[in-house]
């Protein structure tokens, strides 16, 4: 998913592309669940003959300024990208739109012709960005409620070392907390916590001043090398974790290391066991046992990464899993004897409906239902199988004799 390096080179596409020209063409998709707030007619009306100043970004957040408010308001979400026509702009995996796609792609949700002829387009086909058109996008949230962003406001070492000393969780958590420090997600978290040699579990508290100082250096250099190269990940230096954390456990190594993962701060985590080690009293109580990467067949590339859409404030947290079980969560009380009814086609179409959002469902269909009964009590479990039973003839009786009435054309009657 787009992080800092990835939303700062669609930034920087539109800042040496787009400034000082005029709007003089817009079309907002009909999308209300991305399109947040205002009609895509009146987004479009507010666009029109206004000059874009200047674009700005803060954590995975980006914004265009115009001559007059209000301005548009980008929050990347999984999928989230910029495209210029003609314009070579970093891409990622999930963006999904092709060099060879129609133009501009059905999947997308804003989109300007400048007085140039120039083209820009924000597409998203997962739909869980957000475009928001606001009078002052850093004076409410998400913006105005991140931390400072890690390339243009970054703690000082002191700073840094001072308030990871009065953290009691673990580190890989803190860093995705988007109010602590802005723009770092899963990949970089794992980066800069494997070139530190810090475990992912290990509790900030713990960590010497050495360990703080090396992060804090790591976090620098990262960030910086990947804006450097246009987040362009195949310009990644080849000994980053980055090029292997989506392999299958087992065939992930880096530098002939082996490469597990386990879930920290909610998110599948890749480390490295030999380099990153537990340390203190947390290495009894954090066991950090590997788990299997989720499946690529269901989630597609970067799987591992559907636990959520983003972290920490201002990027949903768990939105995503919230949205993908809102459609295949069963009610309470439905299918009541847990014996797996299939949901109703209607329920089905509405996934259909997400562009492919079913690839991050990983409820566990009747998982509530299953769990009611392992709780009912096993002796009331007992008295229903016998009820059951000892009803059955009378059942079959009973229905027997609303077949020979219905034949008669006669409505059977109700026992009293």
């Amino acid at each position: 998913m787009p992080e800092l390096p990835e939303v700062e080179a669609a930034r920087r596409a539109i800042e040496e592309n787009c400034l000082g020209k005029k709007i003089k063409r817009a079309i907002i998709a009909n999308d209300s669940k991305v399109i947040e707030g205002v009609s895509s007619l009146d987004f479009e009306s507010a666009l029109l003959g206004k000059t874009i100043v200047s674009a700005h970004r803060k954590g995975k957040n980006l914004w265009l300024h115009l001559d007059s408010p209000p301005f548009p308001s980008f929050q990347f979400g999984m999928a989230g990208a910029i495209y210029i026509k003609g314009v070579a702009v970093t891409k990622y995996k999930r963006s999904a739109v092709k060099d060879n796609d129609e133009w501009p792609s059905k999947y997308s949700k804003f989109f300007v012709e400048l007085d140039d002829g120039l083209e820009l387009s924000f597409t998203d086909k997962r739909r869980f960005a957000r475009v928001r058109l606001l009078k002052d996008p850093t004076s409410v949230p998400p913006i105005s409620e991140l931390g400072p962003d890690a390339l243009f406001e970054p703690m000082t070492i002191n700073e840094f070392t001072d308030s990871l000393s009065k953290k009691k969780i673990g580190i890989k958590a803190l860093l995705l907390d988007q109010s602590y420090i802005s723009g770092i997600g899963n990949w970089i978290a794992d980066e800069v916590l494997y070139q530190a040699r810090i475990h992912p579990l290990q509790i900030c508290s713990s960590l010497s001043k050495e360990n703080c100082a090396t992060l804090h250096n790591c976090i620098k250099e990262v960030i910086e090398k990947a804006v450097e190269v246009g987040a362009d990940s195949s310009q990644f230096p080849s000994n980053w974790i980055f090029h292997s954390r989506e392999k299958k456990p087992g065939k992930a190594f880096v530098d002939g290391k082996k490469i597990d993962f386990i879930n920290a701060g909610g998110r599948t985590s890749a480390y490295v066991p030999d380099l990153q080690k537990l340390s203190g009293t947390v290495a009894t109580k954090a066991a950090g046992k590997p788990r299997k990467q989720a499946s690529k067949k269901k989630g597609g590339d970067e799987a591992e990464d559907n636990v959520d859409d983003e972290d920490g404030v201002g990027d949903e947290p768990t939105n995503e899993e919230e949205e993908s079980t809102k459609i295949t969560k069963p009610k309470k009380g439905g299918n009541p004897r847990g014996r797996g009814k299939k949901p109703p086609m209607k329920r089905k179409a509405k996934e259909s409906d997400d562009d492919d959002d079913d690839d991050d469902d990983d409820s566990g269909g009747n998982n509530d239902v299953s769990s009611e009964e392992d709780d009912e009590d096993p002796t009331e479990k007992g008295r229903k199988v016998k009820t059951n039973t000892s009803n059955k003839q009378a059942k079959t009786v009973k229905t027997s004799k609303r077949a020979v009435s219905s034949q008669d054309g006669k409505k059977p009657k109700r026992a009293k």
